[in-house]
């Protein structure tokens, strides 16, 4: 039995030409089918090359785009060339030039030997695809695609809308029954000239090539009518990411093509040497094969999706930037914020170091600056404590701080005097512990010397951003996990909130917290409160401090 071979071909061209070489040198005929969209030039000096080899010969050119009747007539044209010219091939191979057998081509032959009669081409119904990525399935074969979607992707989707609003539909042709499956087939010579040579392939081929790549579906629904033993599977290994598009293989990828047990294999990256020298030496070593199954290596691929889709938990790049709602995870890791702790006890942030260990920063979002831990100017992953920086993607700062010191718990304090954009983010990061004391900050106000129209005007401004914040820890949506007290009930039994918190934080400890900074004076506070109120500015978020 001979095997022929059809390759479209449109880049790569010493690639393919290895490729083509090494069927024919397998007694393997090949016809050549080269993009029309090639220049005249490097087409003649590609053909040349074979001259003097009479078992590669070329076809008919024509210029081929993506999810049109062009690829499909090329395979037709090469197709009957092929068979026109080699009357003895009894199973024909498609592949492209970016195609690499990855077994012997004698090990395919007596494959194929074995199963004379069968064709090898998935072949699926529409209600039974799942694999159709951002794309048409049933409605592919129903409407009409005359725009192209690469190239007039508005005019593509406003006549698909315009088509399902008036209920335009097409007739399928009598006999015609849609399938879809990779391109990539081995048919029996039966079979494919039953498709090329059908009385009404007039009729037929006006029908596809107005259907939605149709090089996904013509030869896929027509083998159905045509061929008496169908193998539902490509023998050629070709894997796709979640946007639809080929995975490409490179020389690290060996291990993983030689599992696989298939006989072809794309798309092979052109540079990838070790690849070509490997596969097309049939004097290496061989493993004891089996049947191909590229299911032995799908767990790998399925990984690579999940990896390509969702990314790591809290890494942003631009390579993956996820619009809002798509994050695998706003951070990284676990972190904690603090409010108000600071103002109301003396020495917090040395404490809080020593218990809780990690890195205790400043206020990250002060106005001036970004607080690191021991006045460091530049943290790791070269994060500047510049606030213009950090103010230009705030969410970004702090993600990128937590994947930047990933390993290390990392705490800071953040309170309304500092910036508010990074409030919301906070409020729904799963990975946040929001520790808050409200209206403590009043209490430095309380102790400051400044005129009292100045501290009345500077907590009328703080209470309002305080207030701002705590309305979006109360909308839906919320995921951190929140520590919520005003000062009048925090300071009524300070160690056993912060019992609390620190067992959350650090995780549960036989030991009772017994020592606690020294609490900032609180002598004359309600007064200070009343003082408020009797000029104008009424405090809501301190709790209540009357009768203390």
């Amino acid at each position: 039995m001979t095997l022929g071979f059809v390759l479209l071909v449109h880049t790569a061209f010493d690639r393919a030409e290895q490729v083509a070489r090494y069927f024919a040198l397998n007694d393997c005929p090949v016809v050549i089918h080269v993009d029309g969209k090639v220049r005249q030039r490097t087409f003649r000096d590609f053909r040349a090359r074979f001259k003097d080899e009479p078992k590669i010969r070329f076809c008919r050119r024509s210029r081929v785009e993506w999810g049109k009747w062009s690829l499909v007539r090329a395979t037709q044209v090469a197709s009957e060339r092929l068979l026109s010219l080699f009357p003895d091939v009894r199973h024909v191979f498609l592949a492209s030039g970016s195609c690499l057998p990855l077994r012997p081509v004698a090990e395919l032959r007596d494959y194929l030997s074995t199963h004379s009669e069968t064709d090898f081409i998935e072949s699926v119904t529409t209600d039974q695809v799942t694999w159709t990525v951002d794309g048409l399935e049933a409605e592919r074969f129903t409407l009409r695609f005359p725009f192209s979607w690469r190239k007039n992707r508005r005019l593509f989707d406003f006549y698909v809308r315009f088509q399902r609003r008036i209920g335009l539909t097409r007739r399928i042709p009598e006999g015609v029954s849609p399938h879809l499956g990779s391109q990539w087939w081995c048919l029996t010579r039966r079979t494919l000239e039953s498709i090329l040579q059908a009385p009404d392939r007039v009729q037929i081929d006006a029908y596809f090539s107005r259907v939605w790549i149709p090089d996904e579906s013509y030869f896929q629904s027509l083998a159905r009518r045509f061929s008496t033993t169908i193998e539902s599977r490509s023998l050629t290994l070709s894997k796709f990411d979640i946007q639809g598009k080929p995975h490409i293989f490179y020389d690290d990828h060996q291990p993983l093509l030689e599992r696989s047990d298939c006989f072809v294999a794309r798309k092979i990256w052109p540079r990838a040497d070790r690849l070509y020298q490997t596969f097309l030496d049939d004097t290496r070593p061989q493993a004891r094969r089996s049947e191909p199954n590229p299911g032995k290596i799908d767990r790998v691929f399925s990984k690579a999706n999940e990896r390509r889709g969702q990314g790591r938990r809290g890494l942003y790049s631009q390579a993956r930037f996820p619009a809002p709602g798509l994050e695998n995870g706003l951070t990284c890791a676990r972190y904690n914020v603090f409010s108000g702790l600071e103002d109301l006890f003396e020495d917090f942030q040395p404490w809080l170091a020593r218990r809780l260990g990690g890195r205790v920063h400043g206020h990250l979002y002060h106005p001036d600056r970004a607080q690191f831990a021991g006045g460091e100017t530049v943290m790791n992953g070269c994060i500047s404590d510049s606030a213009s920086l950090r103010d230009y993607r705030p969410e970004q700062f702090l993600t990128n701080l937590m994947w930047s010191t990933r390993g290390e718990r990392q705490s800071f304090f953040f309170g309304p005097n500092d910036r508010p954009e990074i409030g919301p983010f906070m409020a729904r990061d799963p990975n946040a512990t929001l520790v808050i004391v409200t209206g403590a900050w009043a209490v430095p106000l309380h102790t400051s010397n400044a005129e009292f129209e100045e501290v009345k005007a500077e907590a009328a401004r703080l209470q309002r951003a305080e207030l701002a914040f705590l309305r979006e820890l109360r909308l839906p949506g919320t995921a951190a996990r929140l520590h919520l007290w005003n000062l009048a009930d925090f300071i009524a039994q300070p160690v056993e909130k912060i019992q609390n918190f620190m067992q959350e934080i650090t995780g549960p400890s036989p030991q009772r917290l017994t020592e606690l900074p020294p609490m900032r004076d609180l002598s004359g506070f309600p007064a200070f409160l009343q003082k408020l109120r009797n000029a104008g500015m009424k405090p809501q978020v301190m709790g209540d401090f009357d009768g203390r």
